[in-house]
């Protein structure tokens, strides 16, 4: 083993995460290579960061293994072809050059194809609901015949070959999140009859034959591994007893390390979980089934913070960890951490908003919702300012202090005006809620930036005067709650979705929210967690229009553990004294309430802006100052405007 793996397996003590030899990075779709599957420059430049932030080998994300059905998404990186291996070669010795050891994860799709395009292949013809959805009876696979799958067996050793030709060190074999090997293996998806369905040890066998197909192509003497879902979570799937005996028996096979997930695209939070659920999610899965072998185990999925890591290694969860989201966050996560600065890591706050809903559902390469630099490696990194200059940044949310951070690190004199005494803005409403806390590290974050950097902030509401010395302004004023004119708005009753977060005690046991978009839903889920009975009102067809899809579906399943009532299709006509009228499509409805909660959007607050671009004032605008967003968008605004200050 240890001369299979030289660097990561060499004794470290659990201290301090173990970092070097112990975090890998965890492969995930970036969207960025060439459209023949070919690395593209793009991708050597993101994987060259990925390389030199610490982590002790790199796992590059999948790749697919024939040019049949197992491409899966687009821009999706190829190895299935020998022409691909001058390009792979240069992507390992990148990896190389930047201290990691480099590891390549090889994969089939099976049903799981975003591209909706025939040939999808499977064990047999069940579609992933999500992908029937969209293309219809297109998404339904065609069933694989024997020699088909002998076929696909060997375009894995092939592949496996080509990965260690072209210079990395690890192959992994993709055993996980619904693609083809676990639509084998799950009964959800597998209803075959012959020695590829039914039993335990058929439903297996494709795992075998791959893991001693790749074994023969390698030699003895090249690391294997592979991921495997402890379970898919699904309610006819397999169970992590199954998946400890498929680990059992592979390592027989020659497996050298198991990498530990869970899920599929179907019950996609947990395999890409979403801060409404816990974190390290599947760690657990990774803790069963090391109890089960001699080979060292990788716990993945949601380990956002270095405490979590250590703990998972000195508890014996898992002997590495993998991070994937984590390190989009802050590339240099692990180096941060092992140097004893994990107050400097950015933190992932599990959002999905910039890596899985723009490479899966917008077709785009991956990006971060707090690091504006993933996959713009090349065009946005940061750069001394030519000259220093005096910059004023007006409010201290989210965009205010990330503008007020990238204009200080570039060498300006920065000075930060915020009329409140804390900052954070609407972040401090954001995280309120338990199962948003993961903002909260993020903000400290962000504050601990401010001081470190020295920034003087002025703790008053700037005006055109207090900005006339300074030679440009950054106006991160923010927004505020759209209050339309509704009989009754001005009742005792009434208070918008802000002031009921900051202060719950004031909110009534029977509660209406009015809006059901992401603010609104969350704020009656909170309350309804908390023990109010909660009636959610919304003019669209559906609440929670524009939310990321991991939200929407973890939020759906903790609004069906609660009493909340929700309203679509009905408007908010009057507030009275103990309630509200509403007309729904059966006609006017009256529902009581000790409080009315109006969560109807939020406007921008750019009055400032506008009065300095009269002055003739270099003024620039971002976050909810341009227009109410989300956090990717203060972030990102605030950062594109910080480097060309």
């Amino acid at each position: 083993m240890t001369q299979k793996f030289p660097l990561l397996f060499s004794p470290a003590k659990i201290h301090n995460v173990t970092l070097k030899n112990r975090i890998l990075k965890a492969p995930q779709s970036s969207g960025m290579n060439n459209m023949d599957g070919t690395v593209s420059e793009r991708a050597i430049r993101y994987y060259s960061d990925q390389a030199a932030g610490g982590a002790g080998c790199i796992i590059v994300e999948y790749a697919y293994v024939d040019d049949i059905g197992s491409k899966s998404a687009h821009c999706h990186l190829g190895i299935n072809t020998d022409e691909d291996i001058p390009g792979l070669a240069w992507l390992a010795e990148v990896i190389k050059e930047n201290g990691a050891v480099p590891a390549i994860q090889i994969e089939h799709c099976g049903r799981q194809k975003f591209l909706g395009t025939q040939p999808i292949v499977g064990p047999s013809a069940v579609p992933w609901p999500m992908l029937w959805d969209k293309v219809g009876v297109q998404a339904v696979p065609q069933e694989l015949t024997i020699p088909e799958i002998k076929e696909i067996v060997s375009k894995f050793g092939d592949a496996a070959l080509r990965a260690k030709m072209a210079g990395f060190e690890i192959v992994e074999i993709h055993g996980a999140h619904g693609y083809l090997l676990t639509n084998f293996f799950s009964p959800t998806t597998n209803h075959r009859t012959d020695l590829y369905g039914g039993s335990l040890e058929n439903r297996m066998r494709i795992y075998r034959e791959i893991v001693q197909d790749v074994r023969k192509k390698v030699g003895p003497d090249f690391a294997v591994t592979i991921r495997l879902s402890g379970t898919d979570y699904e309610p006819d799937g397999f169970p992590i007893e199954d998946t400890i005996e498929l680990a059992k028996v592979l390592e027989k096979d020659g497996i050298d390390a198991f990498h530990i997930s869970g899920g599929d695209h179907h019950t996609m939070i947990h395999q890409v979980t979403p801060m409404a659920l816990d974190v390290c999610h599947n760690a657990w899965a990774a803790e069963a089934i090391r109890k089960h072998v001699s080979v060292p185990v990788i716990a993945s999925g949601s380990i956002t913070l270095p405490e979590y890591a250590e703990d998972i290694l000195k508890k014996g969860k898992g002997d590495f960890v993998g991070l994937g989201r984590p390190l989009w966050a802050d590339p240099e996560w692990p180096k941060k951490a092992l140097e004893g600065h994990p107050e400097d890591i950015r933190p992932c706050i599990r959002c999905n908003e910039g890596c899985l809903e723009r490479t899966f559902f917008q077709y785009k390469a991956v990006t971060c919702a707090v690091n504006p630099i993933i996959s713009r490696e090349g065009e946005l990194k940061m750069k001394p300012a030519e000259k220093k200059r005096r910059i004023a940044v007006v409010g201290g949310g989210t965009a205010g202090m990330e503008a007020a951070r990238v204009a200080a690190e570039r060498g300006h004199d920065v000075t930060l005006f915020e009329e409140s005494k804390k900052f954070g803005g609407l972040l401090n409403e954001a995280s309120a809620p338990e199962f948003k806390a993961d903002i909260r590290p993020f903000q400290k974050y962000q504050e601990t930036q401010l001081k470190k950097l020295g920034i003087p902030v002025v703790h008053k509401k700037a005006d055109v005067k207090d900005l006339k010395d300074f030679d440009a302004v950054v106006c991160a004023t923010g927004s505020k709650p759209i209050l339309p004119n509704i009989p009754g708005k001005d009742k005792k009753i009434v208070m918008d979705a802000l002031t009921a977060i900051d202060n719950p005690k004031k909110v009534g046991k029977n509660v209406v929210v009015v809006g059901g978009g992401l603010v609104g839903s969350e704020t009656a889920l909170d309350l309804a967690e908390n023990g109010h009975n909660v009636t959610l009102v919304e003019m669209l067809p559906q609440i929670m229009n524009g939310v990321a899809t991991t939200d929407f579906l973890a939020y759906s399943e903790r609004i069906a553990k609660t009493n909340m009532k929700i309203y679509t299709n009905t408007k908010l006509e009057e507030i009275k004294d103990k309630g509200v009228v509403v007309s729904t499509p059966k006609g006017a409805e009256e529902f009581k309430a000790d409080t009315v909660i109006l969560a109807l959007g939020f406007k921008a607050d750019n009055e400032l802006y506008n009065k300095l671009v009269e002055s003739g004032k270099e003024a620039y605008v971002v976050g909810d100052a341009m227009g109410a967003g989300k956090i990717f968008d203060a972030i990102h605004t605030a950062y594109r405007v910080g480097i060309k200050l």
